[in-house]
């Protein structure tokens, strides 16, 4: 698969917390902690498990930093 993305980082699935319609896939890209919110049904199509190796494709339109005085 070739994507236009390019902020992709490869990643390990560390937990699946699923809800009705809505999951989020906890991952681990090199130490960096990244929560993914798909669909229960992309993590059914997917056959996401704890433990996989996936790439985590990063696509923000902002990027906002604050910082306190």
């Amino acid at each position: 698969m070739r994507l236009s993305a390019r902020n992709q980082l490869p990643a390990r699935i560390t937990a699946i917390n699923g809800g009705q319609a809505t999951a989020n896939v906890e991952m681990d890209a090199g130490g960096v902690r990244l929560v993914a919110s798909i669909t229960v049904e992309a993590v059914r199509e997917l056959d996401l498990e704890v433990g996989d190796m996936v790439t985590a494709v990063i696509k923000a339109s902002d990027v906002i930093v604050a910082k306190e005085d």
